[in-house]
């Protein structure tokens, strides 16, 4: 019974260990280069809480900076409402360069971060792993450093979340907001 159970959660891990390892990272990346303002332009998941929340969300404004300690400060501003919110995080960098963890103090839940892509100038593809007591999901967002990308960009986020298992009804393109306020969304 032991022995069972002890490999199972074997294979359970290394499932784990091999999904993280199934999104790649941004060969030589450049932290410095992913800091300042970018626009989600696009998100996906397979997540119940984007199911259920999938008809409200807009595009928000992200700001990346980088911490004393090498980590990296990430603040979005989002329509809720009528109103803004701001939410920060701070995603701690790994051993890995453009792979950082993040736990969430609301939820509690696990996140692995991969910088999947960027040109640093135009667009960032983000990937991440979220686990919880509840199970797993996966995100994919969609940043640019304007309020529109090309096609071209929004075909290859469409099918790399396609290829990290999400279906076209858990992918999709945010619709813009107007500025508001001093928040700069």
């Amino acid at each position: 019974m032991q022995t069972t159970l002890l490999s199972i959660l074997g294979l359970a891990l290394l499932g784990t260990l091999h999904a993280q390892d199934s999104i790649p990272v941004q060969a030589d990346f450049q932290q410095d280069k992913l800091t300042g303002r970018w626009y989600s332009i696009g998100l996906a998941s397979n997540s119940n809480w984007f199911k259920e929340k999938r008809h409200l969300m807009k595009m928000c404004t992200t700001i990346i900076s980088t911490t004393a300690e090498g980590n990296l400060e990430v603040t979005s501003t989002y329509p809720k409402g009528d109103q803004c919110v701001t939410r920060n995080s701070l995603y701690t960098k790994t051993e890995q360069p453009g792979r950082f963890s993040y736990t969430s103090p609301r939820w509690g839940s696990k996140h692995n971060v991969h910088v999947v892509e960027t040109n640093y100038k135009e667009y960032a593809l983000v990937a991440t792993q979220i686990s919880k007591s509840t199970g797993s999901s996966t995100m994919v967002l969609l940043y640019s450093r304007t309020k529109e990308l090309s096609p071209e960009r929004l075909e290859m986020f469409t099918q790399f979340c396609r290829e990290q298992g999400l279906t076209d009804d858990e992918i999709l393109i945010l619709p813009q907001t107007g500025e508001t306020g001093s928040a700069g969304m």
